[in-house]
């Protein structure tokens, strides 16, 4: 049962690595480079992250800059930027491509936290899954009903700690879109 415990605590770590993944992807006003994370370039014939093409850097709080490591490829990740529909137009001046990021209006910072929400909600969803599939592999074990009940509370408590840790870091990121 143990053993139980513990693949469902790696798997409930995984689900909130990934939220927080998730939550890195959704804008705040502030430059990050993990905007473009979701973003392939075509390079010579592959759809590659601009990761693997370019350095990222934030050289004031709200700008990127985009440097490639081969400059053929600068127009093909101005292109592929400006075609992702990501809110930002990138800015080629020959050597790298710079991106402006704007400051958010109330509305879109009210839209960009019911995205987190909807993140957030997901990540609880895949919290729940764990814990039926932690709890079905308790009840395979055929344990007396005394240890099976106890397995089960440990699996809920489990799920109680990760959803708190899943609400803190939605209030955390709420806190952060909401900032001007």
């Amino acid at each position: 049962m143990d053993e139980v415990l513990l693949n469902a605590e790696v798997k409930m770590e995984k689900a909130i690595t990934n939220l927080e993944h998730r939550f890195t992807t959704v804008r705040a006003g502030r430059a990050n480079p993990a905007i473009l994370d979701g973003i392939n370039v075509e390079y010579y014939g592959v759809p590659t992250p601009i990761k693997q093409l370019a350095n990222i850097s934030v050289p004031e709080a709200r700008q990127l800059n985009i440097k490639p490591f081969d400059k053929s490829c600068l127009n093909a990740i101005e292109k592929a930027i400006f075609e992702a529909n990501i809110g930002l137009t990138p800015n080629n001046n020959g050597e790298s491509i710079f991106i402006v990021i704007p400051a958010l209006t109330e509305e879109r910072r009210k839209e960009f936290v019911k995205e987190v929400k909807a993140i957030a909600e997901e990540g609880k969803i895949a919290l729940r899954n764990i814990r039926q599939e932690a709890n079905s592999e308790i009840k395979k074990l055929e344990l007396p009903e005394d240890d099976e009940k106890r397995g089960n509370n440990e699996v809920q408590d489990l799920i109680n700690k990760y959803n708190k840790i899943v609400d803190e870091k939605l209030a955390i990121k709420e806190k952060e879109l909401m900032t001007i």
